[in-house]
């Protein structure tokens, strides 16, 4: 295929997401239904498919990348999307679950512009519906893929634990908050890329997928402690200054606290109460990190992070179309405002 034809037939991301939804969402909705009756109902209203009465909804239920990475990664091997489907529906249930467990641990009481799954449902059952999500994620996987997605998700906690951890110390160093990230957010990313190359039918590949979606992963964390400072609370479906009011030990935030500034030991100082930052003093935070140099430091990286996951992803000699759309889905983490 020449370059120009490759260009042609590449879809916007747009079309991609929407084509990965068509055919991941139907066989999420089918393992959902799986569920105890309970646990179904929540992770009905959790992924926007009801309200909290159980009646029909459409809400927003997220962009969905993960399992376009899945069906994409499949398709860059040369195989049929089709049989990487099992494989995106249980990434995206592993997400899911940890979404359940984060807004419980974090105390967010919004997402995507609808109050949290625990605040309607209450604290165990929301918990015991994102344990739910996860057990159901390994029932549609091989062993083989059950032992990628399992050390993926033993990561992802360990990011987590490493997340609760800095709320309670003031020497989170930049490399410690970078591992946590890749634990945390990168490690499920990096899995999702593993297991499309893997049911692609090209095993041997699937170590520079991995290293190619854990690149993209780290961006995306970068992106989106980014956009928990900076976001417009009308796109991001969360309140503005959100990581700064539960004075979250965040990428910018941990990289300004350890800038040996001005600007960062007035920063540590807000960090250091324990009252609520009013609105000023929100501002002034998210201007501290700025001035610091963690915004430029964050925006650095994410681009950086993804000009690697590229540099690892041209070297298995990926089909050229859907290398392209990967390549387009990994720029969009660098864009993306919500």
């Amino acid at each position: 295929m020449t370059t120009m034809n490759t260009r042609r037939a590449t879809r916007p991301v747009g079309e991609v997401l929407a084509w990965s939804k068509s055919l991941a969402e139907p066989a999420l909705r089918d393992a959902a239904e799986r569920l105890p009756e309970a646990m179904r109902r929540i992770a009905g209203y959790h992924f926007g498919w009801s309200d909290a009465r159980g009646e029909p909804a459409h809400a927003d239920g997220g962009k969905a990348l993960r399992p376009a990475l899945v069906l994409l990664c499949a398709e860059a091997v040369g195989g049929d999307p089709a049989d990487a489907v099992p494989a995106a529906v249980a990434v995206e249930l592993v997400h899911h679950f940890s979404l359940l467990h984060d807004d419980v641990m974090d105390g967010d009481t919004t997402r995507r512009h609808r109050p949290t799954a625990w605040t309607v449902f209450g604290t165990g059952p929301a918990v015991l519906a994102g344990d739910a999500l996860l057990s159901l994620a390994f029932e549609e996987l091989t062993p083989e893929g059950a032992k990628l997605l399992s050390q993926g998700v033993l990561e992802l906690l360990e990011g987590q634990a490493a997340d609760l951890d800095f709320e309670q110390r003031d020497d989170v160093t930049p490399p410690e908050c970078v591992r946590m990230a890749g634990g945390k957010t990168a490690a499920l990313i990096g899995a999702a890329c593993e297991l499309g190359a893997l049911h692609g039918g090209r095993p041997g590949a699937v170590p520079r997928f991995g290293e190619f979606g854990r690149s993209v992963g780290l961006a995306f964390q970068h992106v989106d402690d980014l956009l928990g400072i900076w976001g417009d609370p009308a796109e991001t479906g969360k309140p503005v200054y959100s990581d700064l009011q539960n004075r979250k030990k965040s990428l910018p935030v941990v990289t300004a606290l350890s800038s040996g500034t001005p600007a960062g030991a007035k920063l540590a100082s807000l960090y250091a109460g324990t009252d609520p930052l009013d609105e000023t003093e929100l501002a002034l935070a998210a201007s501290l990190v700025d001035e610091a140099g963690g915004r430029q430091w964050s925006q650095a990286q994410a681009a950086a992070l993804v000009a690697k996951g590229l540099r690892e992803l041209a070297v298995v000699n990926p089909v050229p179309r859907p290398a392209a759309e990967l390549a387009a889905l990994a720029r969009l983490i660098t864009t993306r405002t919500h």
